[in-house]
């Protein structure tokens, strides 16, 4: 008899509409792989769903607050339903950018200087030399993110306004040239690196990330197979100092401009992968010889408890 898999897509994130993106790919791969599937839209009442339905795994395709910062993960232990992806603990550490920073350095990962400030004293005065970035402290997807360009006289005006919906903190860093790489880890082995680039404009923003033709994605990436080698290293080894289990995604910066610092550095790993046919990790498995309904076969396979 095949297992039942509720695919928990939607939610109530910023990521909602990616979320039913990936969890409709997803549903319907594991459909065509033989499984029994049930679409859960997550709300407030989802204790009692998956009580009711009692699935025999729970296909996390959520996004963002929620679904990828150790809530669902939480419940889904005491509900006793194994599940996919990251567990409670590395789902929590790395949605919070800046813990996540101070356990990767720790293990030998290079990653971007900065700090901590409130949002309103940023809308005040540059807590960095233009360029910098802010970044949301635990939201995914590029949301919330302001590049800082430099030459800038003022500081964002968003950060003091009642539109910004992202907390009280923000994570100031340093802009870094150069190249946008990602690298994602299945299980305990890197895939191929990929670079991405923004079909317009020169930074992949959301837009760029989720809508068709808005980026362009090289893999595998032309770096000096040194390079290659490194960044696949780097983001294993952030997925284990992390605690990451199942897929797991690196995004990196690699500063090969000319006369630039040749600084190759990890920005974040997200626990939850987007799953669209857009996505850059069914990419990265089809260059590895995996159909997407293997990959996510393997994701069911790969399910849980205590992760």
């Amino acid at each position: 008899m095949s297992k039942h898999v509720a695919v928990l897509l939607g939610g109530t994130s910023a990521e909602r509409e990616v979320s039913l993106s990936s969890g409709k790919a997803c549903a319907d791969a594991l459909e065509g792989e033989g499984y029994r599937v049930t679409r859960v839209d997550v709300g407030p009442d989802i204790a009692s769903v998956l009580t009711a339905l009692k699935p025999d795994v729970a296909f996390n395709a959520l996004h963002g607050p929620d679904g990828e910062d150790g809530t669902i993960q939480g419940l889904l232990e005491i509900l006793r339903i194994p599940y996919t992806h990251s567990g409670v603990l590395a789902s929590a550490l790395a949605m919070n950018k800046e813990q996540a920073k101070t356990v990767m350095r720790a293990a030998g990962v290079d990653v971007p200087e900065g700090r901590i400030v409130n949002r309103r004293e940023a809308a005040r005065t540059h807590p960095l030399p233009p360029p910098y970035v802010v970044k949301p402290i635990a939201e995914g997807s590029s949301v919330g993110v302001i590049i800082v360009r430099d030459g800038r006289s003022h500081p964002p005006q968003i950060l003091a306004s009642e539109e910004w919906t992202f907390g009280e903190q923000v994570l100031v860093e340093p802009y870094i040239a150069g190249r946008e790489l990602t690298c994602g880890v299945m299980g305990d082995r890197a895939l191929g690196v990929i670079e991405v680039k923004a079909a317009t404009g020169d930074w992949y923003d959301y837009d760029a990330k989720y809508a068709p033709g808005g980026s362009v994605h090289v893999l595998p990436a032309e770096l000096k197979p040194n390079v290659y080698q490194r960044v696949q290293e780097l983001s294993l080894t952030a997925h284990q100092a992390l605690g990451c289990r199942g897929v797991s995604r690196a995004d990196l910066r690699y500063d090969d401009t000319p006369g630039g610092t040749g600084l190759l550095v990890v920005l974040e790993v997200n626990t939850q992968p987007g799953m669209t046919q857009t996505s850059l990790v069914p990419e990265m498995a089809a260059h590895a010889g995996l159909s997407f309904g293997e990959l996510v076969r393997w994701m069911v396979e790969d399910a849980s408890l205590n992760r």
